[in-house]
């Protein structure tokens, strides 16, 4: 479910200030509507630069994700915002990121931006995983698996992002090509077979409009794609037919029912064709 939404001029004073000691007295907020997780999510402009803030109270039930992206900013170079500054202050826990430019996916069949989610997803397959608690994608599709014996297609050792949501995709069309796309919001790291994350995009790709087909042609454009067995990829997609089942179940909104209905489409194309 969505976390409510604040605006940065409902911080405390004390917190405010925090932040001010990184930025200089800010000049300019613009109150993001994007994304789910966080309370604060502002992009702020001061005299010395501009940021993208994020943030929870620290009592809050998700604090954890904040933890996350700030422990594992530091070792994703060239594949997410770089993380500027964390204030923790007067019961609030904000991170500072790097405001970038461009915009978000387009996931559409034809898009031009596909080819470059595609190299995002093979770059990240190269970052090599590091050494911090991570959650293991076998414990957190456990309770989906249409059989306990799936779960050892999901493990392995790669750092994975797991949430492809185009508005966690943001592509610079005046960057290098092949380096346009960057992904934001890490909240969902996790550890496991290097495949997994063209697999998740597979989903969002079908609730954009593709055919399973044509989702699993991008998918392929990563090498970790082919090294998945197709018994594990069937596994992977009964599992997310089930947790969007869940999902959709309990918000019946317009998202979560189309993303629900796309893994179903995908399941039940792995399980004919």
């Amino acid at each position: 479910m969505a976390t409510t939404r604040i605006g940065l001029d409902q911080l405390p004073p004390a917190t405010r200030t925090a932040v001010e000691e990184h930025t200089g007295p800010l000049l300019a907020v613009e109150e993001s509507t994007k994304g789910f997780n966080s309370e604060i999510a502002a992009r702020v402009t001061s005299a010395t630069g501009t940021w993208h803030i994020k943030g929870l109270r620290t009592d809050h039930s998700r604090a954890w994700t904040q933890r996350r992206e700030a422990t594992v900013a530091p070792f994703l170079t060239n594949l997410a915002p770089a993380l500027r500054w964390r204030v923790e202050a007067a019961g609030w826990d904000l991170l500072g990121f790097e405001a970038l430019g461009g915009h978000h996916a387009d996931y559409a069949p034809g898009s031009p931006d596909l080819p470059e989610v595609a190299s995002l997803l093979r770059r990240l397959n190269e970052t090599p995983c590091p050494d911090i608690e991570l959650r293991r994608a076998e414990q957190r599709l456990e309770h989906y698996a249409a059989h306990p014996d799936d779960l050892h297609y999901f493990a392995g050792t790669h750092l994975l992002h797991t949430d492809l949501n185009n508005t966690n995709v943001l592509v610079n069309a005046r960057a290098p090509q092949s380096n346009r796309a960057r992904l934001v919001d890490w909240a969902w790291a996790t550890r496991g077979a290097a495949w997994l994350d063209a697999a998740y995009w597979t989903i969002w790709l079908i609730a954009a409009g593709h055919t399973p087909t044509s989702a699993e042609h991008w998918a392929a454009e990563t090498p970790a794609w082919h090294t998945a067995p197709a018994e594990g990829i069937t596994a992977f997609a009964a599992a997310n037919a089930n947790i969007w089942s869940e999902i959709s179940n309990a918000d019946p909104d317009p998202w979560p029912l189309r993303l629900a209905t796309a893994a179903n489409a995908w399941h039940a194309n792995r399980g004919t064709g």
